[in-house]
């Protein structure tokens, strides 16, 4: 789907089935009572409707709906695999930046105090207004990417990424360096939202692992080397030198976007329709997108609107989101806490307070190694039918890692007498969870609420970067007024006592799903189907 989250993506085994991605790709749409089946009413065979059904009923009347020809390249997934490969390294270049232009302004926040005669509080906003444009921006470049494809998304956003960024390197005062990054954090929400689904529409997903590598690379390291470069370069060349090299590597990523072929199946399906009307002049060539998909008014509305329902009525979506917004908060304060330890307690320099986030990259790169493991569980866990739940045992792991290293964070950090290495340690720690719960959680929920999976991942991203959002305007106080080690037990029992989560949606999700109408109705069973158990020993 144009919308199709990147945490839909990530999952192996495939959150989404070949069949509901083959769905997608000809009709995107999310599923729901809120769009009829057809505009004009048309009811399928009475029952449930299928694609192939859907088709026929068009043809009758003489629709010619439009496909992709098998081995004439048309299709995205049978591009070569260079091809493949540029789309995937160029969109994994796009999220980068993205970001990276979240924290790269982490490495120097005290240069435009002095240089702006301004507040802490007020150049601390750079942060939280960039990152608020990753929350609101999705519910605005999801639904126009159904309606463009994702080419010109992709276009346009990294080129307002690149142009504001430009009025944050040159400003005179903290209001243009404010406005400047909340602009710039808007249009660079584009690729967060739409990446994954460029991942869907090139590679099959017998293929995907090694893409999907690169790209959970691209997107988990990504914030982490925004304060290692960010601390050298505000240490070396001044706090204006972040923003030029910010500006710089957009200014590549847009040259890049330039070149980067549509690959969305619908907006493809729609240019070749169009074309045979124009060639042949008869009207009839159409696609079940133009047929069937909702308008842009109605794909607006829902974008808006659905996410904000379900997060207040569907309680799995609910926690989750409480979940994952307070882990992801807490990568956001490691911005300014880390510089606390080491800069103000432990006397390093800016720039080697900057390589100590190294030990958060070394704890992801560890947890991505191990997610094959998570996969051989998941298929033993389902080997009987697949249930949503069986996604959260990397999740039950992480709750009891993110507390550990929290606890440690706190009572090493505060001392300066403690090696440097025990604070590195949780570091290490908390990029093991961050990445397993992460995975983990966006999983569930895809798996949860899979027929509405774009508007339940809406809803967790903006929620999420809303609350990371805010951390930036109390870390500070809450670190110099509680004093360190105080300020990090409170984090880390609040880990303890959200901990149970997944543990409680492990037991009772299922029960949980059953009384939702978005949720999946998907059961644990715990042996072969009895029928399906007869069948094999009859074809045996």
């Amino acid at each position: 789907m144009a919308s199709e989250p990147a945490e839909a993506t990530f999952a192996f085994p495939p959150a989404l089935s070949r069949e509901q991605e083959e769905e997608f790709r000809d009709l995107d749409r999310e599923h729901g009572p809120e769009y009829p089946l057809s505009r004009t009413s048309t009811v399928v065979n009475g029952e449930h409707w299928t694609l192939a059904a859907l088709e026929r009923s068009y043809s009758d009347r003489g629709i010619h709906i439009v496909h992709f020809e098998k081995g004439k390249g048309e299709d995205p997934r049978e591009w070569s695999k260079s091809r493949k490969w540029f789309v995937t390294f160029t969109t994994a270049f796009l999220c980068t930046s993205a970001a990276l232009g979240s924290s790269i302004v982490t490495g120097d926040m005290s240069g435009p105090v002095s240089d702006l005669n301004t507040t802490q509080e007020i150049v601390n906003l750079t942060v939280t207004c960039f990152v608020i444009g990753f929350g609101i921006g999705p519910l605005i470049f999801a639904p126009l990417s159904e309606v463009s494809g994702r080419r010109l998304p992709y276009i346009f956003s990294i080129l307002f990424f690149f142009i504001f960024t430009l009025p944050s390197a040159l400003a005179k005062n903290a209001a243009t360096l404010v406005i400047g990054r909340q602009l710039a954090g808007l249009a660079a929400s584009a690729p967060i939202c739409n990446v994954g689904g460029s991942m869907a529409d090139i590679w099959a997903v017998e293929d995907r692992g090694l893409p999907m590598a690169t790209f959970s690379f691209a997107i988990f390291i990504g914030p982490c080397l925004g304060p290692i470069l960010g601390s050298w370069i505000g240490q070396e060349a001044g706090w204006r030198w972040i923003y030029w090299v910010l500006f710089i590597f957009t200014g590549c990523a847009f040259v890049l976007t330039l070149f980067m072929p549509e690959t969305l199946a619908s907006a493809l399906l729609k240019t070749k329709a169009k074309k045979l009307r124009h060639e042949t002049g008869d009207p009839n060539y159409r696609t079940l997108e133009e047929l069937e998909g909702p308008s842009f008014g109605q794909l607006m509305a829902t974008a808006l609107w659905r996410p904000l329902q379900m997060l207040f009525t569907e309680p799995i979506l609910a926690f989750m989101t409480m979940y994952l917004s307070f882990i992801y908060s807490i990568l956001y304060l490691l911005f300014f806490a880390f510089p606390i330890a080491f800069v103000n307690i432990r006397n390093f320099s800016a720039g080697l307070s900057g390589v100590t986030f190294v030990s958060i990259m070394l704890g992801i790169c560890l947890a991505m190694v191990l997610m094959p493991f998570q996969e051989r569980l998941y298929n033993r866990m389902t080997r009987f039918g697949a249930f949503p739940e069986a996604r959260l045992f990397p999740m039950m792991l992480g709750a009891i890692v993110l507390p550990s290293a929290l606890f440690i964070f706190a009572f090493t950090g505060a001392y300066q007498w403690v090696h440097w290495i025990g604070v590195c340690i949780s570091g290490f720690m908390f990029g093991f969870a961050l990445l397993i719960i992460y995975i983990s959680g966006n999983s569930y929920i895809v798996d949860s609420y899979s027929d509405y999976a774009a508007s339940a991942i809406a809803a967790k991203t903006l929620v999420r970067s809303e609350i990371g959002a805010m951390v930036p305007l109390y870390v500070n106080q809450m670190f110099n007024n509680m004093g360190f080690q105080y300020a990090g037990l409170l984090l880390a029992l609040v880990g303890v006592i959200i901990a149970p989560i997944p543990f409680i949606f492990y037991k009772y999700g299922e029960r949980i799903r059953s009384k939702s109408a978005r949720a999946s109705q998907a059961k644990r069973k715990h042996s072969a189907d009895p029928e399906k158990k007869e069948l094999d020993n009859e074809s045996l």
